[in-house]
């Protein structure tokens, strides 16, 4: 049996705190130097790179080892450690190097299909195919263990805070009212499926009743949906409840948790309360309810300014009960030329904007198309408004409430990236608070809660249940960082006779809300206490932390766009066997895309086995 001997530390360890020591080492072989009567090996594990050198007092077998060596052999490595003779003061280990005395091939590796390094351009079809290469390079490592980082701060502060962590089921009831459900088929019951969990907030409610009054999870979610930068068919969300408190409480804790992550993985005091935005000043001020802080550029409403306007397209959408709002870009004037702000309006149109007006203001005086229409009062307005100094560039929107939030908000942060606006390694955070209970859902043509159906109204939301619901206030709270929703959570309901009115405001029938939630309405008639929770989002969070544009690159194994994953080559048909136990039968409209789906499986696999060596 192969017995490995104790490593010293880790390659990136390796410092002058060494210096004259003797050391073993393992790691993958970053490259090779021959020099003639000097190899160098640069030596990388997880923690960084150190230079071993070889040199013709070692001996000629040693010296032709180190030369025979190639990118991501896995070696040991036994020398002593001295400094270097020139010090690379960009490498934590570059004032000395590892005179090696010894060398040990563990594994050899073939020529990897990129080089394992940073700021490489790889197509990610290749990346994620070779997932366990692409994880070796530094940014990739650094990123996973700084996620691993959040992870445990997270269960160091739930523990001190006498919080208790509970595994919920993965394997659940269905609940078709959000994204779609990921479903697993049974096979003891046939023609009954699973659903896995878009979130286990329905459990952990019920854990509140069961008088666990802190709990908390390190959850795995699932949601069947189209994919973006900052999503997953599954992540991980950081996920608690309480009982007996309240908003405040439960933001007092997510503040002490985002604390001591920002401390013990960021090394940032982060300052505490967080600022608290209404949901209504958000989108008038931002445009958005996931308002980005770092910058100004707020918008501004000029409906009062331009209401009786000769400019029709402003006074008129103000005249059918719309608004105009816009934005002064600084320094826009000189930046911008009439064909890249009309460039803008290919953006906005998919929020349904007609179209963008704009002027620029430049040595006191207002040029562009709709300067014209600007009268002397107008002009001073938007000067006093803006607080023009010269040089903004103005951009405007007339419409509808929602069109000019959606649009203004696209071009804010448009506007903000060109412009460089936008501070670099600043991480601020801000409660949105007040949000409405409900929203219109464009899409399903109905309303729909605008966090879950088991929110609590505020006391006014609870009279309008009965009279008008869609105008009733949450007793909600989302904190959002950097411009991003980082989590959200409420006050749930805690009385039957409310859940029951909540649900039927959501347009469920008695006989449906009883069907789809009958388990958590008798709960609630049997002593529920008060409860209030939030969850986080704890990829996006490692993400943003992280600086990256992308969620993959902080998730071990993650899915492509495509929500495939091209390294196990998932998901894939199964046999007709599995099919059969299941009772279930592949209808034959999708059999061309299965048999399309197995063909490039076999392609892919007599590619994978032509790069390999038979067995012996």
């Amino acid at each position: 049996m192969e017995q490995m001997e104790k490593r010293t530390d880790y390659c990136g360890n390796i410092t002058t705190a060494y210096l004259n020591q003797e050391v073993n080492l393992y790691g993958w072989v970053q490259r090779v130097r021959n020099l003639g009567n000097l190899v160098f090996i640069d030596l990388r594990d997880r923690e960084g790179i150190v230079q071993v050198v070889v040199n013709h007092d070692s001996g000629q077998s040693l010296m032709a080892m180190a030369d025979s060596l190639g990118n991501e052999y896995v070696i040991q490595v036994k020398g002593k450690v001295v400094k270097r003779s020139s010090i690379n003061p960009d490498m934590k280990t570059g004032e000395v190097e590892v005179d090696a005395k010894e060398i040990i091939i563990l594994n050899k590796s073939q020529n990897p299909p990129f080089e394992i390094k940073d700021n490489v351009e790889i197509a990610e079809q290749t990346r994620l195919k070779y997932r366990y290469l692409d994880l070796r390079r530094p940014a990739l490592q650094k990123a996973i263990i700084l996620r691993s980082k959040i992870l445990r701060a997270t269960h160091e502060f739930f523990d001190q805070n006498g919080f208790i962590d509970i595994e919920t089921p993965i394997l659940g009831k269905s609940s078709p009212e959000g994204a779609r459900d990921y479903l697993v088929p049974s096979r003891i019951y046939p023609g009954s499926f699973y659903a896995l969990p878009q979130s286990p907030q329905l459990f952990k409610q019920l854990l509140m009743g069961a008088g666990f009054d802190k709990y908390y999870q390190l959850a795995r979610c699932f949601r069947d949906e189209d994919l973006r930068g900052d999503r997953q068919p599954e992540f991980t969300q950081i996920d608690m409840e309480t009982s007996f408190t309240d908003e405040q409480q439960v933001q007092d804790y997510t503040e002490g948790l985002l604390k001591k992550i920002m401390k013990d993985v960021m090394n940032i005091d982060l300052k505490t309360p967080i600022p608290r935005i209404s949901w209504t000043d958000a989108m008038n001020k931002y445009g958005t309810d996931k308002p980005d802080t770092r910058f100004g550029m707020l918008i501004h409403d000029l409906s009062s300014i331009f209401k009786d306007s000769d400019f029709k397209v402003f006074s008129g959408a103000i005249a059918d009960g719309g608004f105009v709002k816009g934005i002064a870009v600084k320094d826009g004037a000189h930046k911008y030329s009439r064909k890249q702000i009309e460039q803008k309006q290919d953006y906005i149109k998919r929020y349904h904007a007609k179209g963008l007006a704009w002027v620029k203001y430049e040595d006191g005086e207002f040029s562009g198309p709709v300067s014209r229409f600007l009268t002397a009062e107008n002009k001073s307005a938007l000067i006093a408004e803006f607080g023009l100094q010269g040089g903004e560039l103005l951009v405007f929107i007339a419409d509808k409430w929602k069109v000019c939030c959606d649009s203004l908000d696209h071009l804010r942060r448009e506007f903000a990236k060109e412009t460089a606006i936008i501070p670099q390694h600043e991480f601020d955070f801000v409660w949105v608070v007040d949000w409405p209970l409900f929203e219109y859902d464009e899409g399903f043509g109905r309303w729909i809660a605008a966090h879950h159906p088991f929110t609590m109204p505020d006391d006014e939301g609870i009279k309008l249940l009965d009279t008008d619901p869609h105008k009733a206030h949450a007793r909600s709270y989302d904190i959002v960082m950097n411009g991003d929703e980082l989590g959200g959570g409420s006050i749930r309901i805690h009385k039957r006779c409310i859940q029951e009115k909540m649900l039927k405001a959501l347009g469920f029938s008695k006989k449906r809300a009883y069907e789809q939630f009958g388990y958590l309405l008798d709960a609630l008639d049997m002593g529920f206490p008060p409860h209030a929770g939030l969850a986080i989002g704890l990829d996006r969070f490692a993400m943003l932390l992280a600086e990256k544009d992308n969620i993959r690159d902080v998730l071990a194994f993650p899915k492509n766009a495509n929500a495939s994953e091209p390294m196990m080559h998932a998901p894939a048909p199964v046999s007709d066997q599995q099919l059969s136990d299941l009772g279930i039968e592949v209808e034959e409209q999708y059999q061309d895309s299965v048999a399309k789906i197995e063909n490039n499986l076999k392609i892919q696999a007599e590619k994978d086995a032509a790069r390999n060596t038979t067995w012996d």
